[in-house]
């Protein structure tokens, strides 16, 4: 007698799949409405996945040299991971900021960094991600205003800002001012770069901290599409045409270790995203089509014997090659000891690359189609998320969700549950709960030292010794008036960030005028 299976979001498996599963064996194509099968009739067979490293440490001359590092070994694009003084509108020098410059990704605290980022690297040639939400607006003016001053078209930089403040609050809790006006500066984003800027993906609507946080996969589906859907009404409320800023919204999901459910799970998020689009206006295609990059799991890494971690990540950068993704960052098999090394980056990147190159999965368009566990899984997952979708709705969207508190206790909830499986040996893992060693092993480390928040400091300092103070004061004057209007606050800020003004200056001044977050 065969025991009840279930997978990692509770939904039970059945011993074989046959016909008797696959009530709707649609007939589409990759490249049709509503895009299950892809969003490009060739995918791969076209274009690779663009290849992207997330890298971002101690100083901008570090992460620097890092990037040139990661451009020889072919990636195809970057991606900037920043601290989380950067990320909370801090600079380097303030109190806050104390014990964390440099840690998780590069301090940046103005223009000079940005400039010092990217040296020797021509933003017009290449596509950049920038992991930065609470104070997207000002990093993206940092971006423009480096590529005004290498003289690039803007109409063909290119690249993403993570821009999505609703799962912070949700899962990830790097949100400085309250859900309202922060959604102003999304939506500020979204008009500003229509006009300016028309190649930049405005906003990567994040599944990936909602499940790093815990959820399921059904509930980082539901969230993060049920996030998209809220962006896009509070767009269509500021009077922006769906058909031109759906264009640039992308979305960022996960990849965990249940193979078929997670290559599932990007085919459903196409699907249901086209009809979500399709209800709310949008008649263009490329307005329809859910474009999304993909990140391994982090809390899937275990610093127990962690060349494991290879295996665990190509399982997963597989899963999201063959649901049809359009950019993959694979992550470093050390990651749950310290911050990927040299050659922990080179093999994550190798690692794609030979699945690009070697593994015959990109010879053909969406090959899982007409598995019969597949598209059970693709139709369950829809199902099972437009369910919390409609909940959610109900409820007055993902901003009340949010300020109700309802979708953090629901992934805290899965959070827990899925470790108590761990703990019972229900769930295993491999090197943690079972199959476990009494061997002692030394890994190569890569630490970040306090003395990157005295050198930062020090920048500051000089900077704001240099600087046209008279110039910057108007400016600001300006940013803070705006503030208290309905204007865009992208021209506002883009002219203080070329004055040279910091980030964390920029950030207080929206503080004074929209409070802070108290969640």
């Amino acid at each position: 007698m065969s025991i009840d299976k279930k997978n990692n979001s509770g939904l039970p498996i059945d011993l074989v799949y046959g016909p008797q599963n696959n009530s709707n064996n649609p007939t589409e194509m990759p490249g049709e409405f509503p895009y299950t099968r892809g969003v490009k009739k060739d995918m791969y067979r076209g274009r690779l996945w663009t290849m992207r490293q997330y890298a971002g440490f101690s100083t901008a001359e570090a992460s620097n040299e890092r990037y040139h590092y990661l451009l020889n070994q072919g990636t195809t694009g970057l991606s900037v991971a920043f601290d989380l003084p950067t990320q909370i509108g801090y600079d380097s020098d303030h109190p806050m900021s104390e014990g964390e410059v440099g840690k998780v990704g590069v301090a940046i605290d103005s223009l000079a960094d940005m400039e010092i980022l990217f040296k020797g690297i021509q933003l017009q040639d290449v596509t950049t991600s920038m992991t930065i939400n609470a104070t997207a607006s000002t990093l993206l003016a940092m971006y423009v205003a480096l590529a005004k001053k290498q003289g690039a078209d803007l109409s063909r930089i290119g690249g993403t800002i993570q821009n999505d403040i609703l799962k912070e609050y949700a899962a990830r809790g790097t949100y400085i001012y309250p859900v309202r006006p922060s959604m102003r500066l999304i939506t500020d984003i979204f008009e500003w770069c229509s006009s300016e800027l028309p190649r930049w993906n405005t906003i990567s609507i994040s599944g990936y901290h909602i499940r790093e946080a815990g959820s399921t996969a059904v509930q980082e589906l539901a969230f993060t599409l049920a996030n998209g859907k809220a962006y896009v009404e509070a767009a269509k409320k500021k009077g922006l045409d769906v058909n031109v800023f759906g264009k640039r919204l992308s979305f960022f999901f996960n990849a965990h270790n249940d193979f078929f459910e997670e290559a599932a799970k990007f085919r459903a998020a196409r699907r249901i995203w086209a009809k979500i689009m399709k209800d709310m206006g949008a008649t263009n295609p490329d307005a329809m089509m859910l474009r999304f990059h993909t990140q391994t799991g982090g809390s899937t890494l275990t610093a127990q014997q962690p060349e494991n971690n290879i295996a665990r990540v190509t399982i997963q950068a597989l899963s999201a090659v063959l649901g049809g993704t359009q950019s993959l960052h694979t992550n470093g098999y050390d990651e749950a000891l310290n911050l990927p090394t040299e050659k922990a980056a080179r093999i994550a990147l190798r690692t794609q690359q030979i699945i690009a190159h070697e593994s015959g999965a990109t010879s053909t368009v969406d090959p899982l189609a007409g598995s019969y566990y597949v598209e059970h899984l693709t139709d369950t997952l829809e199902s099972e998320a437009m369910k919390l979708i409609q909940h959610i709705q109900e409820m007055g969207g993902s901003v009340a969700a949010v300020e109700a508190g309802w979708m953090q206790e629901q992934i805290a909830r899965s959070s827990y549950e899925a470790q108590k499986s761990i703990e019972s040996g229900e769930q295993i893992v491999v090197g943690v709960n079972a199959f476990t060693t009494n061997e002692t092993e030394t890994m190569p480390s890569f630490k970040i030292n306090d003395s990157i928040r005295v050198q930062q400091s020090e920048k500051i300092a000089q900077l704001k010794a240099s600087r046209d103070s008279k110039k910057l004061e108007q400016f600001i004057k300006k940013l803070s008036e705006a503030a208290n209007t309905d204007a865009n606050l992208m021209p506002y800020i883009l002219d203080c960030v070329e004055a040279y003004a910091t980030l964390g200056e920029i950030a207080d001044i929206l503080r004074n005028k929209f409070g802070e977050y108290q969640g």
